[in-house]
């Protein structure tokens, strides 16, 4: 049989999303031997289009920001939620964290191949349409087994792979380290609308969460960009998909017309684009990292779509990750625990508190009262602005006790 063609790199990035793209900046800002090994050719379509503005901080990092500023996506401001007459909006320049006072909503496909692009000028090897089909990590050195576009096929020796694949999840599913979600199965159907949406009401600048009239755990996703066209989804249990109709265009356009103040936003669009699903996309592993490897984003972990939170955990991890494997690769002694998996995993749990809160209706209730502080809503702002690791914040340092309490305090103060 003949050989199997050998090569060696530094750092192999699974991965050219914005985790990658940004992980491979970083380290390749520091001097490091990088290679992203990506599966499509950009651009690709994918969901994740409103960011938050702890992303900018990233970005920046990563010395992207100029040509995301100069694309011309839709500028976001904050987050806006409806309920029946019920409205409320949080503006990210007024949060108890002081972080970025705007971020952008995106068409995926267009921004994952500017940062991608970001990346490559930077000297990053990205190798587009190649397949990881082979993982050995039992020995000092790691082996990725990859497969080209063409059939051919060749081994990459790394001293570490940092995996940002996605919903891909590469490692996870060759080293045996998926595990369960404690979420419930949920399903997302969506589609691009050209919009046309002239309400009053309607703040192009903030992405709208619409929760449905009667069935509290129904929402809806409406991110407008910035050529006229939006992005609507509808996110529910499986189970309130049953008995509906099969036609996902049809599907999708059958909850909004149950859900009036939607429906009225959206009574002028133009519906040409065919709609997708996607489902049991909560996600978990067993560990954050091993022996040679760690998991960025939604390749370890994915919550809900709820908050937008799937990128800002992303590239955070991407920093984080790129911090610890700079000093690893320099000569000293990190702890891959300590510095990454636990810091990283208290803000997803922070995130993870108010995702739980929302489908339970609890955080609903806050969101919706008229009578919360408006320091309440500063703090409550900076985790819907992604800064779940501020622990000066009290909703992030005790979550669970702080939704609580003020939860316990909508609900005896009825609106």
């Amino acid at each position: 049989m003949p050989t199997v063609e050998m090569e060696r790199r530094q750092v192999v990035v699974i991965g050219a999303g914005p985790s990658g793209a940004i992980a491979a900046a970083l380290l390749k800002r520091k001097g490091h031997d990088v290679v992203i090994i990506e599966r499509e050719h950009f651009p690709r379509f994918s969901i994740g289009e409103s960011l938050l503005s702890h992303c900018i901080d990233f970005i920046e990092e990563a010395g992207m920001l100029e040509a995301v500023q100069a694309a011309g996506f839709q500028v976001k401001t904050g987050a806006a939620f409806a309920w029946g007459e019920r409205y409320s909006a949080f503006d990210f320049g007024d949060t108890f964290s002081n972080g970025k006072p705007t971020t952008y909503q995106v068409q995926r496909g267009e921004f994952d191949k500017l940062l991608a692009d970001q990346a490559a000028l930077q000297g990053v090897d990205i190798r587009y349409g190649q397949t990881i089909v082979g993982a050995d990590f039992n020995g000092e050195c790691r082996y990725l087994h990859v497969r080209r576009q063409n059939g051919s096929e060749y081994h990459l020796k790394a001293r570490f792979v940092l995996d940002a694949s996605g919903y891909g999840r590469v490692l996870s599913r060759l080293l045996d380290l998926e595990a369960p979600s404690n979420f419930p199965l949920r399903r997302a159907v969506f589609t691009h609308v050209e919009d046309r949406i002239k309400h009053p009401g309607f703040d192009r600048s903030k992405i709208l969460i619409t929760t449905h009239p009667v069935k509290r755990d129904i929402w809806f996703w409406t991110i407008p960009f910035s050529n006229g066209r939006c992005s609507v989804g509808v996110v529910a249990a499986q189970t309130h998909f049953d008995g509906r109709d099969s036609d996902l265009d049809a599907c999708l356009r059958g909850f909004i017309d149950e859900t009036p103040s939607l429906s009225g936003v959206l009574q002028n669009a133009v519906w040409d684009t065919p709609a997708r699903s996607i489902g049991g996309y909560s996600a978990n592993v067993k560990t954050l990292h091993g022996p040679g490897f760690a998991l960025l984003g939604n390749a370890a972990e994915f919550l809900d779509p709820v908050f937008s939170s799937g990128v800002t955990i992303a590239m955070r991890s991407a920093s984080m990750a790129a911090g610890v494997l700079h000093r690893q690769l320099t000569g000293e002694t990190v702890d891959w625990q300590t510095e990454f998996a636990e810091p990283l995993k208290r803000g997803v749990d922070t995130f993870r508190c108010y995702v739980e809160g929302w489908y339970a209706g609890t955080f609903q209730d806050v969101i919706f009262h008229p009578g919360s502080s408006p320091e309440i809503r500063r703090m409550i702002s900076a985790i819907l602005a992604g800064y779940a690791w501020d622990e000066r914040n009290p909703f992030v340092s005790e979550p669970k006790r702080r939704l609580r309490m003020l939860s316990e305090i909508c609900a005896s103060d009825p609106v």
